[in-house]
């Protein structure tokens, strides 16, 4: 199986994994078929379980690579890890304060964006999951696009990797805007495909970055610590504070901690 994904265009690659993380996202939104409504604990820590996936990722994926990509770099080392991962926060920050969105677990007086109120819930649900998708997307495809410059097979795993750690984390996600446009209402048809629509962006976002680095070589270290600052930025302002805004914090953090093993184990062990 690993030979005939690696025989692929770096592009076609990120396409596929990016395929499977919005079908992970999908499999999420389907559980409106089975209940209406979803423990709150259990929503919590998996919100939390993403948070850590998310962080772990973001390091040995993409900050790590990045760093060993840099050791000609004439400021130094340090310069396009650092640079990177400030820009992707700085560009996350900024499509935040435009796109109109509402975080799972808020009420619709807490959204955010330009002209938030003027949209529905769904709506609002829907950009917000999909805000956090762009980085995530960029980030499998960029790794992917990385390897159009001679990657090794370890780089190849390593970018296998870091999709099946997105996607394990986007079905937490799925739920999170699924299952509450359920409880209020909304058909079981309609929930699922908000749901699953907010993973849409990623296979886009995924071609976006790999074809962008798989042609201009000396952007990848830039290319990979931008999509770590991007991830970390969604972690720390969305993530996390949604999974503990019903009070579960030590579940949330607890779960967190697991997300980032999890992730650290299959990043080790298989790259």
């Amino acid at each position: 199986m690993l030979d005939f994904f690696q025989n692929l265009n770096p592009i076609l690659q990120a396409l596929l994994a990016t395929l499977f993380t919005w079908g992970m996202t999908a499999l999420g939104a389907a559980l409106v078929f089975a209940t209406k409504t979803l423990n709150q604990r259990l929503l919590d820590s998996m919100l939390g379980f993403a948070g850590g996936v998310m962080i772990a990722a973001s390091y040995w994926s993409l900050l790590a690579p990045a760093i060993e990509m840099s050791g000609n770099n004439a400021i130094g080392t340090w310069f396009p890890a650092a640079f990177g991962f400030l820009l992707g926060g700085v560009f996350i920050w900024g499509i935040d304060k435009i796109l109109p969105h509402l975080h799972p677990n808020t009420s619709i007086g807490k959204a955010e964006g330009l002209l938030p109120n003027k949209r529905k819930r769904s709506t609002l649900l829907v950009l917000a999951i999909t805000l956090h998708n762009i980085p995530e997307g960029l980030a499998v495809g960029i790794a992917f696009g990385a390897l159009a410059n001679g990657g090794t097979e370890g780089a190849l795993i390593g970018a296998v990797t870091l999709a099946l750690g997105i996607g394990i984390q986007n079905f937490p996600e799925g739920v999170a805007v699924s299952m509450p446009l359920r409880g209020e209402g909304m058909s079981r048809r309609k929930s699922f495909f908000y749901g699953q629509f907010s993973g849409m962006v990623e296979p886009i976002a995924a071609v976006i970055g790999a074809f962008a680095v798989a042609f201009v070589e000396p952007l990848l270290p830039y290319a990979l610590s931008f999509a770590a600052g991007a991830m970390i930025f969604v972690v720390v302002e969305e993530v996390i504070p949604s999974s503990q805004e019903k009070g579960n914090k030590d579940l949330a953090s607890m779960s967190l901690m697991f997300g980032f093993i999890l992730m650290m184990i299959l990043d080790v062990a298989l790259g």
